[in-house]
């Protein structure tokens, strides 16, 4: 019998099979809880800061959103910086936590360039108009800075 035992202890091992999982310390517990915190601090910051820099650009009349919600109230579109941008805020986030240096750069730059050519669209269904002297690498660009910065807040909140 004590042979028995031995030899399937020994096969066992032999198996490396996953250890079960361990519970979570109540440091692990309370630092998911502050990830949270943290990442919605940062749609929070993303919303403020992109309804403040519509409302500077739409009055600079750099932009202009003629396909808005509540037009006789907002000069801006209300339903990108409350919903889309939040939405979009806390998924760049969750996908930036699990990417290695190089895909996180890949990726912002792949979002700027998606923001450029969609802008292009967002004018052509009439929801978007930019004045004659606007680019639309000045928008790549500045959804490069955007979102890192975005990233660095989100990082340095933590």
């Amino acid at each position: 019998m004590e042979r028995f035992i031995t030899n399937t202890a020994k096969r066992l091992k032999k198996l490396n099979l996953p250890s079960w999982s361990k519970k979570m310390s109540c440091s692990e517990k309370k630092q998911g809880r502050n990830d949270h915190k943290v990442i919605v601090a940062t749609i929070i910051f993303s919303s403020l800061i992109g309804t403040y820099l519509d409302l500077l650009f739409v009055s600079k009349q750099i932009y202009a959103f003629p396909a808005r919600p509540f037009p006789q109230v907002f000069t801006i579109n209300i339903a990108f910086t409350l919903f889309i941008l939040p939405i979009c805020t806390a998924l760049f986030v969750w996908i930036m936590k699990m990417l290695p240096t190089l895909s996180k750069i890949i990726f912002i730059i792949s979002i700027g360039l998606c923001m450029s050519i969609s802008e292009r669209f967002a004018e052509q269904l009439g929801w978007f108009v930019h004045s004659e002297a606007w680019h639309h690498s000045y928008s790549f660009f500045g959804y490069l800075i955007f979102l890192l910065f975005m990233w660095r807040f989100y990082r340095w909140f933590q």
